[in-house]
């Protein structure tokens, strides 16, 4: 009996293994499945753009244009027996999302439909998307039989009201896949007057989901004046009065009444004479004032933190000397009424209490930390994709093409110690805790120090540029990086640095008029500069990375494009064709595929592994 019991239960055990096993199995297998077809997918449409400084209502503008994407997409699905004509009647048909009559284009509504559908399915070729994301309801089971070659019913091609809907329907959809990624090079921040609107957008469902987002120098500045840095708090304030931008401080809450009654009882506009740039005189009363308190606090942070070896920038002792002995003939402003000619870089009483009254409003303002938490959560210092190194401006590098040494780290290294450390005065941030003065003061050099990878110029010349006649000392020369890009054997080395192919970068306008190009001759290094600031070229670049080709977009001006919308016709865009690729790129052939190819095998061997201890074969179980 009791042996009849025991093989009993053996019986039951072994089952039960077998179908814990074939549980398994089933799990591991569906996980490489899933790779598999990832890693035979061509690789995500890719949008770069840098540098949009508070465009908002431009970025907005061109994001809804797609970056010409469109065509692109359009030609890359359909047959290369399409006419150019062709393509752009669809193209017409999607952006507008109804039928067009074209005579001349010799397509009935059904070829129309039809063609939509090979677009889409192009598109939907990758598994990245869920289809109650791109689909509206309406019409998705008969997409859904479309996309797989399934019959419809006859009033789909034969009812034209039907027929219009599905077409607005197809083209909705098509717009919602045309990018599968956007990669922004940093710098939302200064000079424009929303970057509160971009990062709204960016930030919003549609788009929060495929954006990766690489802090750029402004960006640095707002974050590190949100965690609490005096300097940096009164310097991102002047650089927005320097800008008359009083309605985004507003939105954002900020009451600013008393540097503003200071300010204009301080520096009447009358007496202020440097190089101030605010067209109120306001905000040429804020600028100045700002300035003077910004320096003072800079100064507590140099000689507090000597290491950074910024020295240089400590003018205001030289200023006092220039103020004490008369000779100001170098100054094209004396009137410092705050400034202690024995302790120059003490701040007044009341330049204190501005001073706490902002660091208060920094450090509590809800409406910022909605803005600043996206991006400390989702921010990084650098990230890598599609074989490609995406940073704002720079790896810091030496003159002899070496990789520059900071904080005793370099390269890889150094980005990421960075990344640490960024990441963990954001967790402080948003958690409302005391931060680290270390921690606040990297911030600081980051913002405008000769080796970090977010500046890259041997100075930031803010005093110079507002107080001293000589433009000599104006100007903040570029280091290494781009001449050091020239150099096969420091490409070579940091491409094998971070495991990459190519590195795209922003920070640096590129003046497309003179003949400047965003790609180097041989396309490892490319320069995307949104420039969309009138402070720049007021034109701007992007970047797409289609599995076909790599091409950069010159973007219209907005004179260009409002001419356009006059004459009811698309901005023009010109192309700077940088690569084509003879078969369409896979993920397998990124860096991304490779980890991709770890996993894959490493869930093979354990299939293997569970099959070789079930004695029964899966495919042979009974219930």
């Amino acid at each position: 009996m009791s042996s009849t019991v025991s093989g009993v239960n053996e019986v039951t055990d072994l089952a039960g293994r077998e179908h814990i096993n074939a549980g398994e199995i089933d799990a591991l297998a569906q996980r490489l499945l899933l790779l598999e077809t990832e890693l035979n997918s061509n690789i995500p449409t890719t949008l770069w753009i840098s540098d949009l400084h508070g465009e908002g209502d431009r970025f907005k503008s061109i994001l809804r244009g797609r970056f010409g994407v469109l065509y692109q997409t359009c030609r890359e699905a359909l047959p290369n027996t399409f006419s150019t004509d062709k393509v752009q009647y669809l193209v017409r048909i999607i952006r507008k999302k109804q039928i067009i009559n074209d005579p001349e284009m010799r397509m009935d509504i059904q070829d129309v439909i039809l063609c939509l559908v090979q677009v889409l399915k192009y598109k939907l070729t990758n598994v990245r998307y869920r289809m109650e994301d791109i689909f509206m309801p309406e019409f998705h089971d008969i997409i859904s039989r479309l996309l797989a070659g399934l019959p419809v019913p006859d009033p789909i091609f034969e009812e034209e009201i039907i027929s219009s809907r599905l077409i607005a329907h197809l083209a909705y959809a098509i717009r919602n896949v045309l990018i599968d990624r956007i990669q922004v090079l940093g710098d939302v921040f200064d000079r424009g007057p929303q970057p509160d609107k971009i990062i709204r957008i960016l930030s919003s469902s549609p788009y929060r989901r495929i954006v990766e987002y690489v802090f750029g120098n402004h960006d640095i500045l707002w974050m590190g004046a949100a965690s609490g840095n005096r300097s940096l708090i009164a310097e991102a304030i002047r650089i927005t009065c320097r800008y008359d931008h009083f309605e985004f401080m507003e939105r954002l809450g900020f009451d600013t009444s008393l540097l503003a009654t200071f300010a204009e009882s301080t520096y009447p506009p009358e007496k202020i004479t440097g190089n101030f740039k605010a067209k109120t005189d306001k905000g040429r009363s804020m600028e100045k004032a700002l300035a003077v308190i910004q320096f003072k606090l800079e100064e507590q942070t140099i000689k507090a933190f000597p290491e950074y070896e910024m020295e240089p920038r400590l003018w205001l002792d030289r200023l006092a000397d220039m103020l004490k002995s008369g000779k100001t003939d170098g100054l094209n402003d004396t009137f410092f009424p705050t400034l202690n000619l024995d302790t120059p870089g003490t701040l007044s009483h009341a330049e204190e209490d501005i001073v706490e009254d902002l660091v208060k409003q920094f450090k509590s303002n809800r409406k910022l930390m909605r803005l600043l938490a996206y991006l400390f959560t989702v921010g990084k210092t650098y990230s890598i994709h599609n074989n490609m190194l995406n940073i704002h401006a720079l790896v810091p590098s030496t003159d002899d093409g070496d990789f520059e040494e900071f904080l005793g780290r370099k390269g890889r290294a150094l980005l990421d110690y960075i990344q640490s450390t960024i990441e963990r005065v954001g967790k402080k941030y948003i958690e409302g805790k005391k931060q680290i003065e270390k921690d606040q003061a990297l911030f600081f050099y980051l913002w405008c120090g000769p080796r970090s990878p977010f500046f890259g110029k041997h100075a930031m010349k803010t005093f110079e540029r507002y107080f001293l006649k000589d433009k000599q000392s104006h100007a903040e020369r570029s280091l290494y990086w781009k001449q050091n890009l020239l150099n096969q054997t420091f490409k070579k080395k940091l491409l094998q640095e971070f495991g990459v192919q190519r590195v795209v970068y922003g920070h640096t306008p590129v003046n497309y008029l003179k003949g400047k190009h965003m790609a180097s001759d041989d396309g490892v290094a490319i320069n995307v500069d949104g420039g969309f600031a009138a402070a720049y070229y007021n034109r701007g670049h992007s970047l797409v990375h289609t599995p076909h080709q790599l091409y950069g977009i010159i973007l219209p001006t907005p004179d260009e494009m409002k001419e356009a919308e006059r004459k009811l016709e698309s901005a023009p865009l010109d192309v700077e064709l940088i690569d084509e690729f003879l078969h369409p790129m896979k993920v397998k052939n990124t860096v991304e595929g490779s980890r991709m190819k770890e996993e894959r095998d490493l869930l093979l061997q354990q299939i293997r592994k569970l099959a070789s201890i079930t004695d029964l074969p899966l495919g042979s179980q009974e219930g």
